[in-house]
């Protein structure tokens, strides 16, 4: 082991050496750079560079005591304790803005950073083929420390968009199942009118017209609704206002908009039998008014609003949904909410939920040559999840935790410093979001069954309130209801043509019978269609790509098995 470590400081050190020496001017000799950097107790001296790209989502860019993106608390302690300054010298605001710029940067008008995050598989695919991004095969089974390869290992099908002929290009971004969704319903309803929280889809059809015929909000008028959900983009959200689970009480593993693996070939759910059921029951339940009206012009976050003010009784989401809705438990006297599981299918077997695996992908400029380097930092971005290092209760105290009357605290209001919200220190660095450990809540689940908070996971799980822990340990509890999408390639060559006029027919259709303007025969006429203008050669397609991205055994390949 001493001479495997003596061996990759060497490497190291000659590595970074034809970095500064290539980075030279004309007529400037490689004696009059700076010295080139060593790896010694695990830290880079003199320190170097690491460029990033970084897409700012809407919580990245809170930074107090006047910091920055490029001088904050955490790339002040990557350069003090790892030798890496990390830089960002890509920025997009929103994934469009984002998307451009690394477009623009494969063009050569602005430089392709180090370490590049990627949120769409199209441009994943294009960085490919441009030649500018990195094989990193060889780099995952060198230098990936041993525990982030343990969770690399349970996600195989995360690395199919970056894999081409057999070589890896990329990695996903802490890949990990998410949350699942769970029923938020207003329990004092339930109590009011002596109901249980529904199992059932004859359960749930008889609570949501007990909610909204049944004054449940006890004002003497006709006010209140059961269900409220997003139509707008799609019948299955994957994270908040989402209905899917009416669709997969009648498809099982058959979800609207998504791709299921059926005994080894890929499927596409919205054209699946069960569907017109499906729609059936939605179409008679917003005729009789149990749902939100303008559902179909409704974002997932416009449908909260309803629940938020009290006018329905349930709605589903990831368990920290409640945050977002707990306000109607201070607006609303007695108001009460309380997590449940989603209901059964109407043959007995669970509904299914959609699984987002990863948060894009990892890419890396074909000449960055420090992915050792990279390997380190991103090592201890995960002593957070691990509870860990340095980092086992957060980043950065006083940021995201405080210690005080030597008690670890979670709550900004108690901070020494009080806060009036957490800061996402480890959104300041590679990622949008930090990496977890947690899967869809373990921490909840140890802790309703007795294990002592005692790391800074548990600590801080045990923190949240009441319902949202309740919510994550159903959501550990139904762990085996998430399907991930399982074809996440880049659009295939139909689909580019046809794909954007296949989706609009399938939600107009769709949103037409549940309103009650086609007859329920018109999704028969859908899947039809669907078939003839292009499905069959996009399922064709699409199981190609399928077979070609499993064909070669990358997992081994990368030292993953």
């Amino acid at each position: 082991m001493k001479k495997r470590t003596h061996l990759w400081k060497m490497v190291s050190m000659v590595m970074l050496s034809a970095i500064l020496v290539a980075g030279c001017s004309k007529g400037e000799s490689a004696s009059e750079t700076a010295p080139a950097s060593v790896l010694k107790d695990g830290k880079y001296d003199p320190p170097f560079t690491i460029t990033i790209a970084k897409q700012q989502d809407e919580n990245a860019g809170k930074y107090i005591n006047g910091e920055t993106l490029n001088d904050n608390v955490l790339t002040r302690w990557g350069e003090q304790n790892l030798g890496i300054k990390i830089q960002t010298t890509l920025l997009g605001g929103d994934a469009s803005q984002y998307n451009t710029k690394l477009r623009l940067a494969l063009t050569g008008s602005e430089k392709l950073p180090d370490v590049l995050p990627v949120y769409d598989t199209m441009l994943v695919n294009d960085l490919i083929d441009s030649g500018q991004v990195k094989e990193i095969t060889e780099d995952i089974s060198t230098y990936m420390p041993d525990r982030i390869k343990d969770i690399y290992k349970q996600y195989p099908t995360t690395f199919n968009p970056v894999v081409r002929e057999g070589k890896v290009y990329g990695m996903a971004i802490a890949p990990n199942l998410t949350e699942g969704e769970v029923m938020l319903i207003r329990q004092d309803w339930l109590d009011k009118l002596n109901l249980k929280a529904p199992t059932t889809i004859e359960e749930f059809e008889q609570v949501i017209a007990a909610f909204t015929n049944e004054d449940p909000d006890g004002n003497g008028k006709k006010d209140t609704y059961g269900f409220t959900f997003s139509g707008k983009d799609s019948y299955n959200t994957g994270w908040v206002s989402d209905p899917v689970m009416i669709f997969s009480a009648y498809t099982g593993k058959h979800l609207p908009r998504q791709w299921h693996n059926d005994n080894g070939k890929l499927t596409y759910g919205s054209v699946a039998p069960g569907n017109k059921e499906a729609l059936a029951k939605l179409r008679d339940w917003y005729a009789k008014g149990y749902l939100n009206k303008e559902l179909a012009t409704q974002g997932a976050w416009d449908a909260l609003s309803d629940f938020t003010e009290g006018k329905a009784g349930i709605i589903i989401g990831r368990p920290w949904l409640y945050d977002s809705v707990k306000d109607v438990e201070k607006n609303v006297d007695g108001a009460k909410i309380s997590a449940y599981p989603t209901i059964q299918g109407v043959n007995g077997d669970k509904t299914y939920q959609s699984a987002q695996l990863n948060d894009g992908v990892f890419m890396f400029n074909k000449d960055f040559q420090n992915m050792e380097a990279f390997f380190l930092y991103y090592d201890k971005m995960y002593d957070a999840a691990f509870s860990t290092g340095e980092f086992k209760y957060g980043y950065a105290q006083g940021y995201d935790y405080d210690i005080v009357n030597d008690k670890v605290t979670f709550d900004p209001t108690k901070f020494n410093t009080p806060l009036e919200a957490v800061q996402g220190v480890g959104k300041m660095a590679f990622t949008k979001n930090t990496p977890s450990v947690d899967g869809p809540g373990q921490s909840y689940y140890d802790l309703a069954n007795g294990v002592k908070a005692d790391t800074g996971v548990l600590i801080q799980s045990a923190s949240k309130d009441q319902t949202t822990q309740d919510g994550y340990r159903i959501s550990y509890e139904n762990r085996d209801v998430l399907l991930p999408n399982e074809f996440n390639g880049p659009p295939t060559p139909t689909m580019q043509n046809v794909w954007e006029q296949l989706t609009t027919m399938e939600q107009e259709t769709f949103t037409k019978i549940i309103y009650g303007n086609e007859p329920l025969e018109a999704f028969d006429t859908f899947v039809k269609q669907w078939h003839e203008k292009g499905g069959d050669t996009v399922i064709e397609e699409v199981n190609e790509w399928y077979n070609q991205a499993s064909e070669t055994d990358v997992m081994t390949l990368m030292n993953l098995k």
